[in-house]
């Protein structure tokens, strides 16, 4: 089997396209053979897939194998018809049939607002939220984004497309940003990898769930592809950017692997920093003691051997749950200190790799591939956000936050105990007491099974002091360790912590947020910062599922809604209205404290010092999709741009788009 697009032999091509069918995912294939033969009968009872559970792609669709084999053998039939040149009998459905054929493909009842978001990810843009006409951009007009990570990346793309001059400032050697930074053994995404990639880039992922290195491959080959490598300035850390409100120009100052400062001027700046940069080491009295390797699992020692020795991991949170089953082959044994249990669902498709009939599929039959990501989206995103939803007559607010949410515990925890077996003495230790989603929801990817080995032990009580070869936990116990991995998560309320940025007035932005109260519009705008925009700002993160890619992609439509209008219409200055920023932040804090993560008896790195929820975005998928569709420049207080007399940015248009464009579809994951 090969994983080539078809090589013009009908024959060769069909022999491959049968095998292929065999590992396809049948309510997929429904879907295509709706489009392809135009038979709305395959929308009707016997092939209905039944509604899958969890996040489980439902390859059957529940069927019994006779309708799965009819299913296949007339899909093989529809898409060599289409191979031989036989039209789509649907090519581009009405929103009522997209909805019809997503309720029918997921076994749920999808919302009427989710058709325009969905005929955009298929391509078929019904959309009245157009971007506005830029086929050339200004000579000069400059962007500076900082960090090269998925979020610059994607922006490079973006501004590439529209011809718009850019730089991407890096302070790491390589580009990916976490992806490049983290190496500890086990990193990997929690999101499929057909979800964790752009719209604009489908690609050939060798597993379901990938690895590290197999997602900073994929980053680098987008940059490749998309000529963005070219404007990357790696080894180049910018520590601060300041705004001159005369000039209309933000100033921004480089430092060097060597040291050297430069100073660059930009009209506008995007931060792509992320969030998870800065690691965050706990304040453990004795920490500096320790006579072994210690170190945060962000900065694993590259080639470290554990073999024979004795490993402390610090935290029990998703790093530790990717490192800790990774290292118990290896390592002596594995003591793992837990902070609090945490919430952890199934996995069923970890570290499986993607069959090559599946990838053959997904990179040969289009209509394959965007209704398999199509409907990965709705499983893996809004269908949980009713589970979220505080209700106020709920009599059980102690376990859970709603019914829906009751049902969730209680699913979860039979989970659980079937993966502990026996060790009841575990189950105890490791199922929370809050309500599911209360903290970030974790994919178990061996986590329990390691923890019944009888080379791990876990422990539940406080660390009181780290001592020379050692951890002391507050009942006095001593734990001999060889190796000590702080597992402690990242400063995630604090965005953009490291870059001194200052707006119009000379406040920083520090100040303006308080440290780690940080607000913006949309998560992008900040009122007395012109033309400066973040990408996975406050209030951004999907913590109901998801994938940032979509997030990030919603970001750069709108930011580039805006630029385009900004150049065209001559303007030298956005700055958003603090009235329009104030109102929507309302609405964000509005809608946290109806929600889990505002719920009294836990923590989470979604909310800061003060209990407020900075991190995660408290609306649906299809919300934000909507809000980030079109920028509106009523929300802005605007400036013409300001330059010689008689010269407007009109004239000195020049394009210099020279790599591969964006599909004008812009379309992003469910």
């Amino acid at each position: 089997m090969t994983t080539s697009a078809p090589t013009g032999n009908l024959e060769d091509d069909d022999r491959v396209l049968r095998e292929a069918l065999r590992y396809a995912n049948v309510p997929t294939l429904l879907m295509v053979l709706v489009q392809m033969t135009g038979e709305l009968a395959w929308l009707d009872d016997p092939y209905r897939p039944k509604r899958t559970r969890g996040i489980s792609d439902g390859d059957s669709g529940g069927l019994a194998p006779e309708l799965q084999e009819e299913i296949r053998d007339e899909a093989f039939r529809a898409i060599s018809s289409w191979r031989r040149g036989r039209p789509l009998g649907i090519p581009e459905p009405s929103d009522e049939l997209l909805l019809r054929m997503m309720r029918l493909s997921t076994g749920e009842d999808v919302p009427n607002e989710y058709a325009a978001m969905m005929a955009t990810e298929l391509g078929m843009v019904r959309s009245d939220y157009d971007l506005p006409p830029l086929s050339q951009a200004p000579n000069d007009f400059t962007v500076v984004v900082i960090g090269a990570g998925m979020s610059g990346i994607c922006a490079g793309v973006y501004l590439q497309e529209a011809g718009i001059s850019y730089t991407i400032f890096e302070r790491s050697a390589g580009l990916g940003g976490t992806w490049f930074e983290n190496g500890y053994p086990g990193v990997g995404v929690d999101t499929p990898n057909h979800l964790y990639s752009f719209s604009f880039a489908p690609h050939d992922w060798k597993h379901y769930y990938a690895g590290g290195s197999e997602v900073r491959e994929y980053l680098e080959k987008v940059a490749d592809d998309f000529h963005v490598r070219e404007n990357i300035e790696l080894r180049s850390e910018v520590v601060s950017a300041s705004y001159d409100a005369e000039a209309q120009q933000w100033t921004v100052i480089i430092r060097r692997e060597d040291g050297a400062v430069d100073s660059v001027v930009a009209n506008a700046v995007i931060t792509a920093v992320g969030a998870f940069t800065r690691p965050k080491t706990p304040n453990i009295d004795g920490l500096e003691e320790f006579a072994g390797p210690s170190f945060h699992a962000a900065n694993w020692p590259p080639g470290l051997d554990l073999h024979g020795l004795s490993v402390g991991v610090v935290g029990n949170g998703a790093t530790a749950m990717q490192t800790v089953p990774a290292i118990v082959e290896e390592a002596k044994d594995v003591t793992v200190f837990q902070r609090s249990p945490q919430w952890v669902v199934p996995f069923e498709k970890f570290q499986l790799a993607i069959p090559e009939g599946v990838r053959y599929l997904l990179e040969s039959v289009p209509l394959y591939q965007k209704w398999y990501r199509l409907r990965l989206g709705w499983i893996h995103n809004d269908r949980l956000w009713p589970a979220l939803q505080k209700d106020p007559n709920w009599p059980h607010p102690e376990r859970a936050v709603n019914g829906l949410n009751d049902i969730h515990r209680r699913n979860l925890t039979e989970y659980v105990a079937s993966e502990l077996g026996d060790r009841e003495d575990l189950l105890k230790a490791v199922l929370p007491d809050y309500p599911p989603f209360g903290k970030r929801i974790l994919l178990d990817n061996g986590w329990f099974r390691a923890l019944t080995r009888d080379n791990v032990r876990l422990v539940t009580n406080p660390i009181a002091r780290i001592v020379d070869r050692g951890v002391v936990t507050v009942d006095g116990d001593v734990h001999t360790l060889d190796v000590l991995v702080l597992a402690t998560g990242y400063d995630v309320v604090r965005f953009l912590s490291t870059v001194d940025v200052h707006g119009r007035s000379g406040t920083s932005l520090r100040e303006a947020w308080d440290d780690d109260d940080a607000r913006a519009y949309l998560g992008l705008a900040i009122p007395d910062f012109p033309n400066l925009f973040c990408i996975y700002g406050p209030n951004t993160q999907t913590g109901h599922g998801g994938s940032i890619m979509f997030i990030t992609e919603c970001q750069m439509h709108y930011i580039m809604h805006l630029l385009r209008q900004m150049l065209s219409s001559d303007l030298g200055a956005v700055e958003v209205r603090e009235d329009v920023h104030k109102v929507y932040n309302d609405r964000v804090d509005t809608a946290h404290a109806k929600m889990v993560w505002t719920h009294p008896g836990m923590t989470t790195y979604y909310r800061n010092s003060r209990g407020r929820v900075v991190v995660n975005n408290p609306f649906r998928v299809v919300d934000y999709w909507h809000m980030t569709r079109a920028a509106d420049l009523d929300d802005y207080m605007t400036e013409p741009a300001r330059r010689a007399e008689g010269v407007t940015h009109a004239d000195t248009y020049e394009s210099r788009s020279n790599g591969p464009v964006v599909p004008h579809n812009d379309s992003a994951c469910l």
